[in-house]
């Protein structure tokens, strides 16, 4: 295919492109960003605009799934690597493994794998752009409101959200389907038909092909409109995680949350802060019968019960006060009796390297650069030593405050005791600086003096 020249006359184009990149990206274009390149029409005007648009600092390059569901994927992704060279593009071909856990749909599953790769490949600060556009924004508002989903679900598809090392972009969701292939079309450029957007038994293509035809008919700036319906739910979404932000942190322990001061809210607030923790910590939001049986009888329950509820490879149990959450296993998700964490004098030199990967059963622990983190980086020596309890360890939590035995807090705390047999111990040479992520010593505390803050983060296995 020779490269086309763009003309860029129509309202999407390489101009247009570049000033909603601007607006999304800051400091673009001194930016690297990654192409999710299908091949389709959305994508290849995405890729076309954007190839365009490369030239230093800009740097751009593009990535194909070949997800092989389709007896054409091969030919797909060779059409795709002849659009990429003819626009002076790198192209990487990652091939999937689609596996579908039980219940889930081929689409989904495949979704996921498909994601999966795609943030494998993607680089340190990297964005990866998709071609999202105003369309696909009105077909997922409407699929999550007929499948009753909150406010998240109708908030639809963010313009910019956190992704692997980078971010997520989808700069096109200004644009309609019909603008983009029309400036496809202008452009003089092809572009790959899938035949599975034309199978109806998809919910996705029914409301596509039978259903958005009869509204756009009666609402043709539906669209539009759903969109800027979306942005606000979004916006409601935000205070919502702040709210419930603020009454996790004030719930929690650790990594772990109180059931005592999770009761103390009203209903609807504990269910907020109950979602916001889970999704926080990486796990997929409950549904709503078991996020009402979170918030309700599992916090309820007597202190000696040990309750558990599980959901879609998530488990969340709490153990006398304390709630935790870890990815479920075992034969229908009961959770046994959590492995005592062996660790011989793991050395951690996090100048290098700020996550620490302990052996199983140990999970990991993290420093994250926080402009209001407790813990001052500047009071760390370049490496630390990480333990078990050995027993007799001590340390002074409070400023100023008394030295105390790590025995008596962990009971004061009422940590589990399977739970406590796992905590890591970090030590500065001799001296016992922090608890797992529960308590730090008063010698590596963070004032308002401390110039480099930074909050120490344990995720259990």
């Amino acid at each position: 295919m020779p490269r086309a020249r763009l003309r860029g006359t129509q309202s999407f184009g390489p101009r247009s492109l570049s000033r909603r990149l601007a607006q999304l990206l800051p400091g673009f274009p001194d930016v690297t960003v990654c192409v999710a390149f299908s091949g389709g029409a959305d994508s290849t005007a995405l890729l076309a605009a954007l190839a365009h648009l490369k030239r230093p600092p800009l740097k751009v390059r593009a990535l194909h799934v070949d997800h092989r569901l389709h007896p054409h994927s091969s030919s797909w992704a060779a059409h795709c690597r002849r659009v990429a060279r003819a626009f002076d593009v790198p192209l990487q071909v990652r091939t999937a493994n689609v596996a579908r856990a039980r219940g889930e749909s081929l689409e989904a599953a495949a979704r996921a794998a498909r994601y999966q790769l795609l943030a494998a490949a993607l680089g340190e600060g990297e964005a990866l752009v998709t071609a999202h556009h105003q369309d696909d924004q009105l077909e997922t508002v409407l699929l999550q409101l007929l499948r009753g989903a909150g406010l998240a679900g109708i908030a639809a598809m963010p313009a910019t959200a956190s992704f692997a090392r980078g971010a997520l972009v989808r700069p096109l969701l200004p644009w309609s389907r019909a603008e983009l292939s029309a400036w496809v079309r202008s452009q003089g450029l092809d572009w790959i038909e899938d035949p599975g957007n034309s199978e109806l038994r998809l919910d996705r293509n029914y409301l596509r092909t039978r259903v958005l035809p009869l509204i756009r008919e009666r609402w043709p700036a539906a669209a539009a409109t759903v969109s800027r319906a979306a942005r606000h739910a979004a916006e409601a979404q935000r205070l919502l995680d702040a709210l419930g932000a603020a009454d996790a942190a004030r719930a929690s322990f650790g990594a772990m949350l109180s059931a005592q001061r999770l009761r103390t809210l009203p209903p609807e607030r504990r269910r907020n802060a109950l979602r916001f923790w889970i999704t926080s910590a990486g796990h997929l939001a409950p549904p709503a019968s078991r996020l009402e049986e979170i918030a309700g009888p599992l916090l309820q329950a007597r202190a000696d019960a040990q309750p558990f509820v599980r959901w879609e490879g998530t488990l969340l149990q709490r153990q006398a006060d304390l709630l935790s959450l870890r990815a479920a296993s075992g034969a229908n998700g009961v959770p046994g009796a959590a492995p005592a964490l062996r660790l011989e004098e793991v050395t951690w030199p996090w100048r290098r390297r700020r996550t620490c990967a302990l052996p199983a059963p140990g999970g990991k622990l993290t420093l994250k650069r926080d402009a209001r983190g407790p813990l001052d980086l500047d009071a760390l020596p370049a490496t630390l030593t990480i333990r078990a309890r050995r027993g007799g360890e001590r340390l002074r939590p409070v400023r100023g405050g008394p030295r105390r035995a790590l025995k008596s807090l962990l009971q004061e705390a009422r940590v589990p005791v399977a739970q406590r047999a796992r905590l890591p111990l970090i030590f500065a040479a001799e001296t016992l600086i922090a608890v797992a992520d529960l308590w730090l010593d008063e010698s590596v505390q963070a004032s308002t003096a401390s110039r480099r803050r930074a909050r120490l983060i344990w995720s259990a296995a």
